[in-house]
């Protein structure tokens, strides 16, 4: 009997995982390119391996399909992670939602399935698909405590907010940033006050308009908090110096936003 060095078997297992790695970057981009109808020979020959290689890992188009969808929701929950410890959690909520509605019409064949009713997801999906609505459940919470999004949506609420964004988006034919309607949806997310704080076409984006109704008092426009009379001098703005850093905070990204849209 012929035994296999140890090693030999460690490199044949390192070979096996490159091999897939470059089977479903290959998939992916060829996907994206010209939809599901790709062969699994445009595949291999793209990812410069042998057709049987392909098969050997992926008995089927549809296996393949899924590694692929696969794949992508675990990146996009290992960013819904990542955005928890971001230091304005609020915008990087946004920011996320921006990021998938913005990329996934790139992908044909997850456009498809996404918008298709035969039973999304797929049962062998289904593991990654709970944990990305888990990551993204435990963001949308932690965007709703700083205030930044409506106290009153679900993640359902945000998952059906990404197909509509995400048609519009595909309809629209961009791929380099947000048409305007997508963005009017997606601030529909935005909490009232983080609304009137981010509101645009004023020289004071913080300033707070709830103030101007007579006999109203006058509150933080980011917490929403009554604010204490001060006396002589100038009214308070923020109800505190935290307020006052996190609108600044604000305040410089919508600023750089701006000149990262207008370049």
């Amino acid at each position: 009997m012929t035994v296999v060095p140890q090693s030999s078997g460690l490199a044949a297992r390192a070979d096996a995982r490159r091999n897939r790695a470059l089977v479903l970057t290959a998939a992916q981009r060829a996907f994206a390119d010209h939809g599901t109808s790709v062969s699994l020979a445009e595949i291999a020959r793209r990812a410069g391996v042998g057709a049987g290689t392909v098969y050997r890992h992926f008995p089927t188009k549809t296996d393949l399909l899924e590694a692929v969808m696969q794949q992508r929701i675990e990146r996009m929950t290992a960013r819904a992670a990542a955005c928890l410890a971001a230091p304005d959690v609020g915008e990087a909520f946004f920011a996320f939602c921006a990021e998938i509605v913005l990329t996934s019409p790139r992908s044909r064949a997850v456009c498809d399935l996404i918008t298709a009713d035969d039973g999304w997801p797929r049962t062998l999906m289904r593991g990654a698909g709970d944990r990305f609505h888990q990551a993204l459940h435990a963001l949308l919470t932690e965007a709703q405590r700083c205030g930044a999004a409506r106290s009153d949506i679900t993640v359902a609420d945000v998952s059906a907010m990404f197909t509509g964004c995400v048609a519009i988006q595909r309809i629209s034919g961009s791929d380099q940033e947000l048409v305007k309607a997508a963005r009017i949806a997606l601030d529909a997310l935005r909490s009232p006050v983080a609304l009137a704080v981010t509101k645009p076409g004023h020289d004071d984006p913080i300033r707070n308009e709830s103030n101007n109704e007579t006999g109203s008092a006058p509150r933080c426009p980011m917490c929403g908090s009554v604010l204490k009379a001060t006396g002589l001098g100038r009214p308070a703005r923020y109800c505190s110096a935290a307020c006052r850093q996190k609108a600044h905070r604000r305040r410089n990204s919508g600023t750089e936003r701006a000149a990262i849209t207008h370049r």
